[in-house]
């Protein structure tokens, strides 16, 4: 029902009709003594009771899905339904062109990939996992990280062009500059450097701020200006000639990426599918959908 959003969406999903869902509910908010969820004509909501009761018993539904599963001999089994929260960058570049074979492989796995630019709470928002960019805050999660990726400055070569190459940090005052707005402290990522132990903010002109990373992606490549991004995922763009990394030695700050999934004992089949296919996509060759193989935070 949380996951679903209405009664009617609920009823489908467990194969009853809204009416039988909307009696179920009213019995266990009779029988708990108190209002789980807020009901309007077009949406069902939590209520601040609701979310401490959901973010309870979630994992517990979840550890009695996974016994019926290991009783019913699917123990080894990748089958059911796994709802993951996954970082837009990631999710964009390096897994979506690659979704379509892991699906072939699990034909029993439903998969939904939610795409969103924080964490929240992944228990209580029923997510199963969660792959993300950036250091753990802390919590009773098991966090796996999965690689480190260099911060790089880059812009495009008609860009460059016209505009001159920064051969210093300062330079890039005389610049145009690609911002990206925190999600989480609502203000733009600052341009910041390292070189060995040597590090060094830069407070550039804030003409173009955006929240989307693709869209940031786009406009450097079409050539508006020097942007800040992780390196992973931006392989094609530089091989390609698309981008060029400008103040190279001026890139040694790196950034993590975590895989999260509750606090338990034992994976589920389902939930450990999904993070080894993540760990496939990382360690693959990285190339742009629809090009042939080569050899060898924006």
């Amino acid at each position: 029902m949380v996951e679903a959003g209405n009664f009617a969406r609920a009823g489908e999903a467990l194969g009853l009709t809204p009416s039988a869902i909307s009696r179920a509910v009213a019995r266990l908010e009779a029988r708990l003594g108190v209002r789980l969820f807020e009901r309007t004509p077009r949406a069902v909501t939590l209520t601040e009771e609701g979310r401490r009761f959901h973010a309870q018993v979630a994992p517990l539904l979840n550890d009695l899905a996974d016994a019926a599963d290991n009783l019913a001999g699917g123990s080894l089994a990748v089958r059911g339904r796994v709802r993951v929260n996954v970082d837009p960058w990631l999710a964009r570049l390096v897994l979506a062109p690659r979704l379509e074979a892991f699906m072939a492989r699990y034909p029993e796995l439903s998969l939904e990939l939610v795409v969103r630019d924080t964490l929240g709470d992944l228990v209580g928002q029923g997510y199963d996992a969660a792959v993300r960019f950036g250091e753990p805050e802390p919590s009773a999660l098991i966090a796996e990280k999965l690689l480190e990726t260099r911060i790089i400055t880059c812009a495009a070569p008609s860009y460059l062009a016209r505009h001159g190459t920064p051969r210093h940090p300062s330079d890039l005052v005389h610049h145009a500059c690609l911002m990206f707005r925190d999600p989480a402290a609502g203000l733009p990522f600052p341009f910041w450097f390292q070189r060995g132990s040597e590090t060094m903010a830069v407070k550039v002109r804030e003409r173009l701020v955006l929240n989307d990373l693709a869209t940031k992606l786009a406009a450097t490549i079409a050539g508006y200006g020097v942007a800040q991004s992780v390196a992973f995922g931006l392989e094609p763009y530089l091989e390609s000639g698309a981008l060029v990394q400008v103040l190279s030695e001026w890139s040694d700050e790196r950034y993590p990426l975590y895989a999260y999934h509750a606090s338990r004992r034992h994976v589920p089949p389902r939930v450990r599918a999904f993070l080894d296919f993540v760990k496939e996509c990382l360690a693959a060759p990285k190339r742009r959908p629809g090009t042939s193989q080569r050899k060898s935070r924006i």
